[in-house]
């Protein structure tokens, strides 16, 4: 019997066959700069239910820069991937939705009961709507090149950062009261209605691809000014950042509209000459 069933026994010089594939390290990098800023998020929920409302944005705006970064790492790795732009979603809804709806909960909101708490679900679940839409719109083959500059509606990490211009001023200008609680709300729910909304904003995504040679030091000024103003002052910083891109969106929207009419031009100039071609041809 022992002759019908001889022992396995392995070929030590057979080479053995690897149970993963290795993953190169550009693929892993976009991905953790992502959980460093859910990290953020999760910690800024942390502190807004601890009180600390200060720690609770300051890790919102990093986290906000963060998520500007991990992207264009991404693409100048050649690391992007299907896996860490679902990561990059759920991560944004963590940090620009839920974290910013309950920062602001705790902070005043709360004074209004479940009146309170509607506008801060509004808020989230517009934000939760506004990046649902965002994915799909990727995936859009027939989006021209050019309305990539543009987002429809405010992106997430801008919303996070204007709904919170509340508590900038609660630091500046007066400790919000009980009294402020309802325009609170309404603003709250008027930033959750800009990013659903159908209104272009500038992405920014063509800045800083090319720089002038005699603009590069006047640029690291401007950054050390501003790092040195953000540190010192950080609420007012980012409550004139905040009036100034509220102020800006209109512009925006008529720079859209007067590239959309350009594009339109160009399309109804091309396309008699397409039928003149077709037809001698």
């Amino acid at each position: 019997m022992s002759d019908l069933f001889p022992p396995f026994v392995p070929d030590p010089e057979e080479p053995r066959r690897r149970r993963f594939r290795p993953i190169p390290l550009r693929l892993l990098a976009p991905n953790l700069i992502t959980l460093l800023a859910l990290c953020l998020g999760l910690t800024a929920i942390r502190m807004a239910i601890e009180g600390r409302l200060d720690l609770a944005v300051f890790s919102i705006a990093v986290a906000a820069v963060l998520d500007g970064a991990d992207g264009r790492v991404a693409r100048y790795l050649k690391g992007t991937s299907r896996f860490g732009a679902e990561l990059d979603s759920l991560s944004d809804f963590v940090n620009f939705g839920v974290a910013p709806a309950l920062l602001l909960y705790t902070f005043i909101l709360d004074e209004l009961k479940s009146l309170g708490w509607i506008a801060a679900i509004v808020y989230a679940i517009a934000a939760a709507l506004r990046l649902a839409r965002f994915n799909v719109m990727l995936d859009d083959p027939s989006r021209p090149e050019w309305q990539k500059n543009y987002f429809v509606g405010m992106a997430a990490p801008a919303g996070a950062l204007t709904v919170l211009l509340p508590v900038y001023l609660h630091f500046i200008v007066w400790p919000v009261g009980e009294l402020a609680a309802p325009v609170v709300a309404v603003y709250t729910v008027f930033i959750g209605l800009l990013m659903v909304s159908r209104m272009p904003t500038f992405s920014g995504k063509a800045l800083g691809q090319r720089i002038a040679r005699d603009m590069v030091l006047p640029l690291f000024v401007l950054f050390v000014l501003f790092t040195a103003l953000l540190v010192s002052f950080p609420f007012h910083v980012l409550a004139l950042a905040t009036v100034a891109y509220l102020v800006s969106l209109p512009l925006g929207v008529t720079r859209h509209r007067a590239r959309a009419r350009e594009e339109a031009e160009k399309t109804a100039v091309a396309a008699p000459e397409e039928a003149i071609r077709d037809g001698e041809g």
